[in-house]
């Protein structure tokens, strides 16, 4: 059986939104976290613009591949998250936002910090607590110990607690 390296995640928390806002209009939009399907396949390819092989996420039946949509517009994916339960964590493998939801020149304010959020959620619903844990780009550890409350168990290992968990659920997750 072939071990994979964790990949260092290196998404950025531009801004803790109440849902994803517009950069040019600065409307709110309601999400929703949906599992990615195989149909959704053929627009999240390197070829589009994607920087990961979601179809190899998306195949590996150890993990859970989850896309973020706007509420009634299940068909435009704004970021994509995967996933694995781990015995007492969530262990987030990779996260990306669209490539229109990337630079300077994004769509979208808050992608990153939705999907997270999700994250924490699922974590609390399988009864850990909230933990999620990650593998961060060493430069980007500060940046998500300041955004997200996390914080390192060593190396670029990156483990977002209870308490910062509950303050992200509830500032992207109404109920």
């Amino acid at each position: 059986m072939k071990i994979s390296k964790p990949v260092g995640l290196e998404f950025v928390i531009d801004k803790l939104t109440n849902s994803i806002q517009n950069t040019i209009s600065g409307d709110s939009f309601d999400t929703e976290v949906l599992r990615l399907t195989k149909t959704d396949l053929k627009h999240v390819t390197k070829k589009n613009g994607w920087s990961f092989s979601w179809r190899s996420e998306f195949n590996d039946n150890t993990k859970e591949v989850f896309k973020l949509t706007i509420v009634n517009n299940p068909g435009i994916i704004q970021g994509l998250l995967s996933l694995t339960l781990e015995p007492d964590y969530v262990y987030m493998h990779l996260l990306e936002n669209s490539p229109f939801n990337i630079g300077q020149n994004k769509l979208y304010e808050g992608v990153a910090g939705n999907l997270v959020a999700h994250a924490c959620k699922v974590s609390f619903q399988q009864g850990f607590d909230g933990f999620v844990a990650f593998t961060a780009k060493t430069k980007l550890i500060e940046h998500y110990e300041k955004t997200l409350g996390a914080y390192t168990l060593g190396g670029p290992r990156m483990i977002i607690p209870t308490q910062s968990a509950q303050i992200l659920i509830n500032k992207y997750f109404k109920s």
